[in-house]
């Protein structure tokens, strides 16, 4: 009996372990994102580029793809009327782990194919983004909104964030995967450093898994040099740019001056 017993155990154990391997197997799906153009060169001609992100995906799953730049903290100055009349810096707004860039693309609307909780959990969407960010000073939760939609509204305007839906192509394949791709245009107000592709794969109103990418913004050439110089020799960078002032302002006085325009 006890071999019996020790017989039936392993059999159970064993297809146990088998249905967590088949099910494991299904859960990784075949996820897979490539961010071309992920090393971009700020040089002297600079004004922003594209990033494509494609990859594989299981054909019965939507997508949503978030670029976004490390957490960190931004310092905000607050404008109000003074006297009722004049507009001025009345404080200043400081915020923490919030992203400088941050781009939401999906299949669907957001809402249609996420849960409220899966949306928190990976901060995806801008209501997520509102309540993971910390602000101060905020008198409550309507301030913080108040300021949080102006800042989105700032954000927008400097091409630095955005949502879209529906914007992502998929090309579905004979082997139950799809294809996807999505061509952004790189805002040149991005500045230097690493930034983050996150590829989520969504069903039945859950992240099922995702897949990372990185595009890196560098600076390149004279504008590498200058920087490098106004960083590690102020002094010598200050002359050179007062001398470059003056040598502009003396070749525009000749032009003037040879053209008849000066009186």
């Amino acid at each position: 009996m006890n071999m019996k017993k020790y017989a039936v155990l392993l059999l159970a154990l064993t297809l146990s372990v088998l249905g967590l391997a088949i099910s494991a197997g299904t859960a990784s799906a075949q996820l897979t994102a490539t961010a071309n153009h992920d090393n971009i060169k700020i040089d002297f001609f600079y004004h922003g580029s594209s990033v494509s992100v494609k990859g594989v995906s299981d054909a019965d799953t939507d997508l949503v793809i978030k670029i976004a730049a490390p957490e960190g903290h931004e310092s905000l100055k607050q404008k109000g009327k003074v006297g009722g009349t004049l507009w001025m810096n009345v404080g200043t707004l400081k915020l923490e782990k919030v992203p400088n860039l941050y781009t939401i693309h999906s299949t669907k609307k957001l809402e249609d194919i996420l849960e409220p909780a899966e949306l928190e959990k990976y901060v995806i969407g801008y209501p997520a983004l509102s309540r993971h960010i910390e602000m101060s000073p905020v008198a409550n939760d309507g301030e913080k909104a108040k300021w949080f939609d102006e800042y989105v509204k700032y954000k927008e305007n400097s091409k630095l964030y955005a949502t879209t839906s529906g914007k992502i192509e998929i090309k579905k394949g004979s082997d139950g995967t799809q294809q996807y791709y999505i061509l952004t245009k790189w805002p040149y107000q991005a500045p230097p450093g690493d930034y983050i592709v996150t590829v989520y794969a969504v069903k039945n109103g859950k992240v099922l898994e995702q897949a990372e990418a990185k595009v890196k913004v560098e600076q390149a050439g004279i504008v590498k040099t200058l920087s490098g110089m106004a960083k590690n020799s102020a002094a010598f960078y200050g002359i050179i740019s007062i001398l470059s002032a003056l040598g502009a302002g003396f070749g525009v006085g000749l032009v003037f001056r040879k053209g008849g325009g000066a009186h």
